[in-house]
């Protein structure tokens, strides 16, 4: 990798794995903390936030789902949570993105996958930031996942929310079609258009009350927000 490498708190109870996956990442330039207690790694993570936390599900003394929950609720920052288990069931899955997790990955896997999610997670806008996001008068806070544009409030359902936080991270880029639905749904999206409800959701609560819409398709790209700063200094003034 180039750069400094990132900050990494991998949390398993299976010493063997540990040691293993610690030592591939510090082959690539990462600095690796280790714990193998849930309890004891969640009191790690709020001392010193990691850049990436590397979490498996099955742990002694509070498991990966509950550590991801008590992390969310207590740290002042984003922590991004990479979920390393053996479950590979929706319904696990789901139960881990309820608790705030940001990516999840099913063993076995490759290296070169773990690596590349280490690094995405990382590299990612809200990653080490504050839970409050800010783009002109749009604020998200990403632990009470709520959203607010000129002090109103946006009743958004879940993944017209999850839509608004990704392209808030990623502002002022923007965000391909095909990134969102990996984002979104992983490897198992809906059949058809998966998008186009969610982002005519979106646009219903984000831009339809508002004289100027935030949300731009940028054709043959893909999505984007615009900041509206110009247009809200003038209706405050």
């Amino acid at each position: 990798m180039t750069g400094p490498g990132l900050h990494v708190l991998l949390v398993e109870d299976h010493a063997p794995l540990r040691e293993q996956i610690a030592a591939l990442l510090q082959r690539h330039g990462h600095r690796v903390e280790e714990a193998s207690d849930g309890r004891q790694a969640l009191q790690m993570a709020l001392d010193a936030p990691p850049d990436v936390l590397l979490l498996d599900i099955g742990l002694p003394g509070l498991d990966g789902v509950q550590l991801c929950r008590r992390l969310r609720a207590r740290s002042a920052r984003h922590v991004p949570v990479l979920m390393l288990t053996a479950r590979d069931a929706l319904t696990d899955k789901l139960s881990g993105f309820d608790a705030g997790t940001d990516d999840y990955l099913v063993k076995p896997f490759a290296n070169e996958e773990l690596l590349a999610r280490v690094l995405a997670l990382g590299r990612r806008g809200g990653a080490g930031q504050d839970y409050l996001l800010s783009i002109g008068s749009l604020s998200i806070d990403r632990r009470s996942r709520e959203a607010w544009r000129r002090g109103q409030r946006l009743a958004l359902p879940p993944t017209a929310f999850g839509i608004l936080q990704l392209l808030a991270e990623a502002w002022p880029r923007a965000l391909t079609r095909s990134e969102l639905i990996r984002r979104l749904w992983d490897d198992d999206p809906p059949e058809s258009d998966p998008l186009r409800t969610h982002l005519y959701q979106l646009r219903q609560h984000l831009d339809k009350p508002f004289d100027m819409p935030m949300l731009r398709t940028v054709h043959g790209v893909g999505f984007r927000l615009e900041s509206d700063a110009a247009d809200s200094a003038g209706a405050a003034g």
